[in-house]
């Protein structure tokens, strides 16, 4: 679809729950680049950039900071970040992108100041690449093909001023991303999902799940997992509520509504990263990574009592991510057992926590979707 075809996405319209959107890095990073391209190839500085966002029906207008010369062959653009109403540690930022040709006919990425560097396997990207995840990445890639059409020799600087400062208050020091920020968004915006009035919202969703008498919803704290709702389930759209880090009141909500239409609920399905769904097991029901620690401990705890080799159990806790724990089972011939015994023990904590349910259903899945333990 050509940009003229896409649909504004205009981000003074409020989400749902009353609050502000905002721009990801990933966006940030894009529309710099993309302005940036402009001033290189057509001699336009230009104010603010279309910048088309992943779900490839929308667009998004970014205002540009600033756009200059740095020499004859090279182009710096910036973009100030903004979260919206859900601002977190790089609310504020300037994102800037450093664009030159090359030689190669491709597009190359690399770290400017700021922005860090993957030193350790389980991320998004290969170790020694920048930290800049897929999305943006192909963000970036149709900026380039929105304004230079089949002149893709370009090099790709990306940086955040004051990046390395703004990433020492995030988990990237212990993922072993080091020297700065990531670039980060799956869908170029981002949701107001942390604040308090999303919890309210949350039960709103809940309530519209269990209507009609469902005999089923599902809670899901992220993407991952929807598709499976959908496709092997056969959950309506309405059936799945996204419930971000909020698991606890989410549960509580559902319960709190059984009981006040005195029924029951014959299956509960939570679907999602054990990243996330794991950290139940060490009691967390808020799952911010600012409100509680990475869940590999629980992931080698448990592969202890199942008697794994003492040298793997010692890996999976020093992994520097769940998903990286993920990757270093995916040869054992007893990694499906040992997902499928955690995700049997999350839903028994989970049957407490709602009693209403008859039965509680979990299903974990690795960041590219596919199932871990249960099929």
């Amino acid at each position: 679809m050509s940009q003229t075809e896409l649909r504004e996405f205009d981000l003074s319209v409020l989400a749902p729950n009353g609050l502000r959107r905002g721009r990801t890095t990933g966006s940030c990073a894009t529309a710099a680049v993309k302005a940036a391209l402009y001033l290189l190839l057509y001699s336009e500085r230009r104010t603010q950039v279309r910048i088309t966002l992943p779900d490839d029906a929308h667009y998004l207008t970014v205002p540009i900071q600033d756009c200059r010369w740095l020499n004859e062959h090279t182009v710096r653009a910036e973009v100030q970040k903004d979260g919206g109403d859900d601002p977190d540690n790089t609310h504020g930022a300037t994102i800037f992108a450093e664009v030159r040709r090359n030689n190669d006919r491709q597009i190359r990425f690399f770290a400017g100041d700021g922005v860090g560097t993957a030193t350790q396997p389980g991320l998004r990207v290969a170790v020694g690449e920048p930290a800049i995840n897929p999305t943006p990445r192909n963000m970036m890639r149709q900026a380039v093909a929105d304004v230079s059409g089949n002149d893709a020799g370009f090099d790709l600087t990306i940086g955040c001023v004051n990046g390395e400062a703004i990433a020492k208050k995030t988990f990237n020091p212990k993922l072993g991303i080091v020297g700065g920020i990531s670039i980060l968004g799956t869908s170029g915006l981002v949701e107001p999902l942390s604040l308090a009035s999303w919890i309210a919202s949350i039960e709103v969703y809940v309530r519209v799940a269990l209507g009609h008498d469902a005999n089923g919803i599902a809670l899901l704290p992220g993407k991952i997992g929807r598709a499976y709702a959908k496709k092997i389930l056969g959950l309506p759209e309405q059936r799945s509520v996204q419930i971000a880090n909020f698991l606890g009141d989410a549960l509580d909500f559902l319960q709190r509504a059984l009981a006040e239409q005195q029924r029951d609920l014959d299956v509960l399905w939570l679907l999602g990263h054990p990243g996330k769904l794991a950290k139940v097991l060490d009691g967390v029901w808020d799952t911010h990574s600012s409100r509680s620690d990475m869940a590999m401990t629980v992931v080698a705890r448990i592969a202890a009592e199942r008697k794994f080799d003492s040298l793997l159990v010692q890996d999976l806790e020093q992994a520097n991510t769940v998903e990286a724990a993920i990757q270093r089972l995916t040869n054992e011939s007893n990694a499906q057992a040992l997902w499928m015994d955690i995700e049997q023990r999350i839903a028994a904590l989970i049957h407490v926590r709602v009693p209403a349910v008859k039965k509680v259903e979990v299903r974990l899945f690795n960041l590219q979707g596919d199932n871990l333990g249960e099929v």
